[in-house]
């Protein structure tokens, strides 16, 4: 099983931008509470979030064309490297998610970049947004516009869950760490 040290180390391999290791993390904690939610694996369901964009800064116009194989080879089981693959359906490839931790990556890969948008205008950052500040940034089509809000929406209804939730869910999942992600707002500078 993929432990979260084996999915920094695999990522950390390919990824240097700062931008998108902030998004792994954000992605590995929103997933850490969704597998709470559900009650499964945390660290499990985080190591899969971490590792979600293993291919995307060096092959950005073939993402997830480059995980498969490599990831495969590094000894992720095959449900695992399906996970990952499944965050693209859609937009990438064809592989539907159906499980819970499929259905929670393909949906919090769009949603934490909005949240993060959002706690990033605040002074306090993440700690203190809630969930009704989010929804009016959601409903506003014009705000981080490139988070794909059809993508959110689908994986909601794929997971039963009302949008509501499931931000909610991600943001208190955010909130643990958002010194490391660079949410603690302008207020703590």
């Amino acid at each position: 099983m993929l432990t979260l040290e084996r999915a920094r180390e695999l990522n950390d391999s390919m990824v240097t931008e700062d931008h998108l290791r902030i998004h792994a993390m954000n992605v590995m904690a929103s997933m850490g509470a969704m597998a709470e939610h559900f009650g499964e694996d945390r660290e499990h369901w985080m190591a899969i979030g971490y590792l979600h964009d293993y291919d995307y800064e060096k092959y950005p116009e073939e993402h997830l064309q480059h995980t498969e194989k490599p990831l495969l080879e590094a000894g992720l089981e095959p449900e695992e490297v399906r996970a990952i693959l499944s965050h693209g359906y859609g937009i990438v490839n064809d592989v539907e998610p159906v499980t819970d931790m499929e259905k929670s990556l393909y949906t919090v890969d769009e949603l934490t970049g909005i949240i993060q948008a959002c706690a990033r205008m605040r002074p306090k950052g993440i700690t203190d947004l809630t969930v009704k500040s989010f929804m009016k940034k959601f409903k506003d089509k014009r705000f981080a516009a490139k988070c794909n809000r059809e993508v959110i929406l689908d994986g909601c209804g794929r997971l039963g869950m009302e949008l509501r939730d499931v931000a909610e869910i991600c943001i208190e999942g955010m909130k643990p760490f958002a010194a490391e992600i660079g949410l603690l707002g302008t207020d703590s500078e």
